[in-house]
């Protein structure tokens, strides 16, 4: 008989509510005044990309986890292929995606967790607590990192430092070698400040100041800030939200999706998604110290901390604690590309657990 308290039943319960709320919370959002009249609303695009998800599930979560490793050379060249034509032919918001027929593809998305596994496999494999080794992996990082950058999507390219610097201190790398890099970082940002685009250097300017430009810059994070605010304790109540109803905060299906929760669900919402998202990467870790294999805990830790930091950003950006970033929240944001990797992430943690005799 299967044992009820099975992090990767448990896992996969938790995934299953998170996705309904999601859906739920894009039902709402298409009933906005900004919805785009003569498409299909966001929540039947959402629920295509949710059965597809699935499917994809379903078909990854008896692939061992293992032939990830063998891929790992692979995926990374194909992906920095991918990344490339983005560049050279990218489409949409600020020329992200890849358009594959009606399929808008984000290879950045892909990027995430191909790094994760890439990164697993050089550490596992390689003397973590030699400097050579560290640096290695700052220039399997770095590559995609600039790639990324130069579309621009600054939020994404960070990420990618905070999984290599969290991946590399699991992993055993000396304290002191990992304070070198950031030194070192610090020391060359300057230079990251001049290659950012104008409108990036606004944003982390008006994220200090929102007041400075009420109307313009700063006009996303004080309606975020007022949205999570006018929803009290318990909310408005489910379709009742004006901030988001009234078209007063921007991309509130994507971004700012955890404000059209605390709008409409209050504070109680709001704990109780935080509450759902703590079980969500305690059961991955959990699943994560089952095993021995190194690889398998690392990629198993890599994907628990691209969730982690994602979730952390994204509600700290709606908060108005952390800079506008771009960065998708999990299971509820509208889009494909994010969702379909999450999916992909759970198959992977879930195969991971079930070769470790979880079941």
């Amino acid at each position: 008989m299967e044992n009820p308290n099975n992090p990767c039943r448990i896992l996969m319960l938790v995934t299953g509510v998170l996705t309904a709320i999601g859906l739920l919370l894009l039902f709402s959002a298409s009933k906005s005044i900004a919805s785009v009249s003569g498409s299909l609303p966001v929540y039947v695009k959402q629920l295509i990309w949710i059965i597809i998800g699935i499917l994809m599930f379903l078909w990854l979560k008896d692939f061992d986890y293992r032939h990830w490793n063998k891929l790992a050379h692979l995926l990374y060249f194909v992906i920095l292929i991918f990344l490339l034509i983005v560049l050279a032919i990218g489409t949409g918001r600020a020329g992200r995606w890849i358009k594959i027929g009606w399929f808008n593809f984000q290879p950045s998305e892909f990027a995430k967790f191909i790094l994760v596994i890439v990164l697993a496999r050089y550490f596992s494999i390689r003397d973590i607590e030699r400097f050579s080794t560290i640096l290695g992996g700052v220039i399997i990082t770095g590559i995609p990192f600039l790639l990324i950058l130069l579309q621009p999507n600054l939020g994404t390219a960070l990420l990618f430092i905070i999984i290599f610097f969290s991946m590399a201190y699991l992993a055993g790398a000396k304290k002191k070698h990992l304070l070198i890099l950031i030194i070192i970082g610090v020391l060359m940002s300057p230079l990251l400040w001049m290659g950012l685009k104008d409108y990036q250097k606004q944003r982390l300017i008006i994220f200090l100041n929102p007041w400075k430009d009420p109307l313009g810059k700063g006009y996303n994070i004080l309606q975020s800030k007022i949205t999570i605010g006018s929803g009290g304790i318990i909310g408005k109540g489910f379709l009742k939200g004006t901030q988001t109803k009234l078209a007063f905060l921007p991309e509130f299906h994507t971004d700012f999706i955890f404000c059209l929760l605390a709008e409409e669900f209050g504070l109680f919402g709001v704990f109780v998604l935080l509450f759902l998202y703590y079980v969500f990467l305690s059961q991955i870790h959990r699943i994560t110290l089952t095993t021995q294999d190194p690889f398998g805990r690392l990629a198993g830790t890599g994907i628990m901390v691209m969730f982690l930091t994602q979730i952390f950003v994204n509600i700290g950006m709606a908060c108005g604690i952390l800079p506008v970033a771009g960065i998708p929240l999990p299971f509820l944001s509208y889009g494909g590309s994010a969702l379909i990797v999450c999916f992909i992430c759970l198959a992977t943690v879930y195969n991971l657990g079930k070769n470790t005799a979880l079941f």
